[in-house]
């Protein structure tokens, strides 16, 4: 039996490089996003991008939270517990914000540091109210 580790949103946030006060200020900051959905496109075996459209973010941060989101879920789908962030790219227009996120999935805890536990992800992205795939 697997024992999953819980994280709170703030650790999570943290691990993924803000500061305390990066996340104080973000925290302060009015948040009633709408989640306009996510593509993604398997590129080759276990890379996968995931594109991502949100309104009312309050910054790139939260587009970034909404692609990992759907990646975290996505690893889970397809039977793997971890994904490794590649790349997210940002960028809003007219009140759109969209990303365009690579992930690799594993079933086995990838190298590197921008690393993610699917399951530990997926559970805060549901107490946050972050949809996924």
């Amino acid at each position: 039996m697997r024992r999953m580790a819980t994280l709170s949103p703030m650790a999570l946030l943290m691990a993924g490089g803000l500061s305390a006060c990066d996340v104080q200020q973000r925290a302060s900051l009015p948040f009633a996003p709408t989640y306009e959905g996510v593509d993604t496109a398997l590129l080759d075996g276990d890379l996968v991008k995931f594109d991502v459209a949100m309104r009312g973010a309050r910054s790139a941060e939260d587009v970034e939270d909404y692609a990992r989101c759907a990646a975290a879920q996505y690893a889970l789908i397809r039977g793997y517990g971890f994904a490794r962030h590649l790349r997210t790219n940002v960028y809003e227009e007219g009140g759109l914000w969209r990303g365009d996120a690579v992930y690799t999935i594993s079933p086995a805890l990838p190298r590197g540091v921008r690393t993610i536990d699917a399951e530990v992800v997926s559970a805060s992205c549901v107490e946050n109210g972050i949809p996924m795939v």
